[in-house]
């Protein structure tokens, strides 16, 4: 394959297809945190567009190497994601709970809760690897970044989202982030094994 409208027109939509799921939980992040600085906003947005891309590549990398192992891993991907995000998005909606029984401040996203949010929204991407895999590795790389810029973008839209809703439903915005979490695994685990 080379160069050409078709190939950064298919990136974009790769882009836009494997956001969806880092958008959804960027929502959710911006209705825990309404009170979110910028530059907090872009580190969650960034979070996701590097895993989105990295693990795309990742998986072009195991198609090119040790593509028999990679075979085995792929029907653990909708296992991994859900319980990835059903721990945090359970663990959000205790603590949702607790903090409308309590009226306190509810604590901040936490780098570990973004890291573990990104590998879970981005875990399905590895398959990925596949689709680009007639992709040489400049043209590989160029498509992750394609998918990187496209899912910062809507990442960042999701926060802004969440954060207005999260002042306007302020007390119950962490309940809801969580119950987004969960079914967000939920989702993914029934497209990927059914």
């Amino acid at each position: 394959m080379e160069f050409s409208f078709v190939f950064f027109f298919n990136s974009v939509l790769l882009g836009i297809g494997l956001a969806m799921d880092a958008f959804s939980v960027s929502v959710a992040n911006g209705l825990h945190e309404p009170q979110m600085k910028r530059k907090k906003m872009c580190t969650i947005a960034g979070v996701f567009a590097w895993f989105q891309a990295l693990m795309p590549m990742i998986g072009w990398i195991c198609v090119h190497t040790i593509v028999q192992y990679f075979q085995a891993f792929s029907r653990f991907i909708p296992w991994i994601a859900l319980i990835l995000l059903l721990f945090i998005g359970g663990k959000m909606l205790i603590e949702g709970i607790k903090n409308a029984e309590e009226e306190a401040e509810s604590p901040k996203v936490g780098v570990a809760a973004l890291m573990v949010q990104g590998i879970a929204t981005s875990i399905d991407a590895l398959s990925v690897g596949f689709t680009i895999s007639e992709y040489g590795l400049l043209m590989a790389l160029i498509c992750a970044i394609i998918i990187a810029v496209v899912t910062f973008l809507i990442c960042m839209a999701g926060v802004i989202i969440g954060k207005k809703f999260g002042n306007i439903f302020s007390g119950k915005a962490e309940v809801l982030g969580g119950v987004i979490l969960i079914v967000i695994g939920i989702e993914i685990f029934i497209t990927g094994v059914f």
